[in-house]
């Protein structure tokens, strides 16, 4: 049997790719679109955000905080970090009780 195919968390957690999902089902559902076209358009969007995101984005940022709990299953780290401070580039900084990281491999989908 294939495996299904895998998609960053781009598009499962940001609400721009929850949309394109929701929207992609729909169109599935009421037969105006071919599940197979629907795979393809997500790992499109993958592709293309993550392409995006590594050359526009170029803001750095550092913390610091309280390691609570981290875990790494299915090539995710994920951290719980506590009593965290975020410091911009603009020495801006942020606090925060509680957060959680989850973070995947760079690679780009399709490659």
């Amino acid at each position: 049997m294939a495996e299904p195919p895998k998609f960053s968390l781009w598009l499962n957690n940001s609400s721009i790719g929850l949309t394109l999902m929701d929207t992609l089902d729909e169109l599935i559902s009421t037969r105006r679109m071919e599940p197979q076209l629907a795979i393809k358009i997500m790992q499109n969007f993958d592709k293309a955000l993550a392409d995006v995101i590594s050359e526009k984005v170029k803001a750095r940022m550092s913390f610091k905080g309280h390691l609570d709990t981290y875990r790494f299953c299915d090539d995710v780290w994920t951290f719980i970090i506590k009593d965290i401070t975020f410091k911009m580039d603009n020495s801006q900084s942020l606090t925060a009780d509680k957060i959680k990281i989850v973070s995947n491999n760079s690679s780009r989908p399709g490659n």
